[in-house]
């Protein structure tokens, strides 16, 4: 075979093979160009309102719940000792260490005070909310008297200078002999210390909704209910069994029409609701299990006086 038909035969080679190329593409991928990758879905966005952790915010889908964490957003709760005796009063001292692993020494004031303490027994029928008071250094410092054996849960509730609202949680250790007690069942009224307390409306899963409290004594509504921690009322809320702690705020209103607060719940079953008043000069606390239905139905309240 002479140059020229050599060269024929071997460029008619070329476009054999290239044919069969695209052939091979277009069977595999439907076109000659591979096709695309789909962008991965974007993560940390929530339209779950029942995701917040902050007094006021949200955090991503999935997040635990608030007061779970003895540790979070680089902020970790330390305290000085875990262990207690029962019935003794003990100078509870504790720090929160921050991203830069220093102690943090500057907060923001929320509800009058720069940092709450909150401290419950694991069965729920131990309340006491604390306001240490710092002792230098970035260290807390409350007297503090756990009246039995048992495990107990403390919260620091607060918002360092420039960080995030947060709730860091520890648990807190009274050796001795111990039976926990049932949640009371379901009410909607509490008495405590002469005064009863009724609460209108309920916590829903998945979505935010108002609870309101009125107080009266010997049958007559208590409408000069003092201030307390800016507003007429304080109200904290935890689920039953894990221990979560649910932020709640006060809305704007007045004793005669009831002490209202939003609230919400991320998830049905059992909480523990304690309402903070404050009247004659005295702080008395209400507290309530709710028993919140996990399919949105209605739900039933329980009440039973406590002081905290």
């Amino acid at each position: 075979m002479n140059a020229p038909a050599r060269l024929g035969a071997y460029a008619a080679g070329l476009v054999v093979i290239f044919l069969a190329a695209l052939g091979t593409g277009t069977a595999l991928g439907g076109s000659g160009t591979p096709p695309r990758a789909e962008p991965a879905p974007a993560h940390g966005h929530s339209d779950d309102p029942m995701s917040g952790h902050g007094h006021d915010h949200g955090h991503e889908a999935g997040a635990v719940p608030a007061g779970l964490q003895i540790s979070q957003d680089g902020y970790t709760l330390v305290p000085q000792t875990t262990t207690l005796t029962p019935g003794k009063a003990t100078d509870f001292r504790f720090t929160v260490i921050g991203p830069d692993g220093a102690p943090v020494t500057r907060y923001q004031v929320k509800h009058e005070k720069k940092l709450h303490l909150i401290v419950v027994s694991r069965d729920l029928g131990g309340f006491w909310h604390l306001h240490p008071e710092e002792a230098g250094e970035g260290v807390w410092s409350v007297r503090l008297t756990l009246p039995a054996a048992g495990v107990y849960r403390a919260y620091a509730d607060f918002t360092p200078e420039g960080g995030p609202d947060l709730t860091l949680g520890a648990d807190l250790h009274v050796p001795g002999a111990y039976e926990p007690r049932p949640l009371p069942p379901a009410s909607r009224t509490a008495t405590v210390d002469g005064y009863t307390v009724t609460m209108a409306g309920d916590l829903a899963p998945g979505r935010a909704s108002t609870l309101t409290f009125t107080v009266s004594k010997d049958g007559k509504p208590v409408g000069d209910l003092e201030p307390y921690l800016g507003a007429y009322g304080h109200l904290v809320a935890i689920r039953a069994g894990d221990l979560a702690y649910l932020h709640v705020h006060p809305e704007e209103g007045t004793p005669e029409a009831g002490v209202t607060f939003a609230a919400s719940a991320p998830s049905g079953g059992d909480y523990r609701l304690f309402l903070d008043f404050k009247h004659a000069g005295t702080v008395r606390t209400a507290a309530f299990t709710i028993h919140v239905n996990a399919a949105n139905s209605a739900n039933t309240t329980h009440m039973d006086g406590h002081d905290g």
